[in-house]
């Protein structure tokens, strides 16, 4: 059964600049934790480079927790569509 439109979150495009999934994943734990987490709902969107999908609402959060990493983790676009991010 497929959703309404209106009913679908809204989700922004992270491409980032990182070694590996694993870092996002620990650097965003890290700074706003299991409930900033499970607000921000971050999937991994594809496996040539590191797209990250997150909620509209939380996109500052996540890029702050990425920017404060002590890992070399990089945010170089953020777009509301994956052909925004030059696909």
């Amino acid at each position: 059964m497929k959703l309404k439109p209106s009913a679908r979150p809204d989700r922004r495009y992270l491409l980032i600049e990182a070694r590996s999934k694993e870092e996002i994943e620990k650097a965003i734990l890290d700074y706003i934790g299991v409930l900033g987490w499970a607000k921000a709902a971050p999937v991994f969107v594809d496996s040539k480079e590191i797209v990250l999908c997150v909620n509209r609402k939380e996109v500052d959060n996540v890029r702050a927790a990425l920017e404060l990493s002590e890992r070399d983790i990089k945010v170089r676009k953020v777009s509301g569509t994956l052909k925004g991010l030059g696909k």
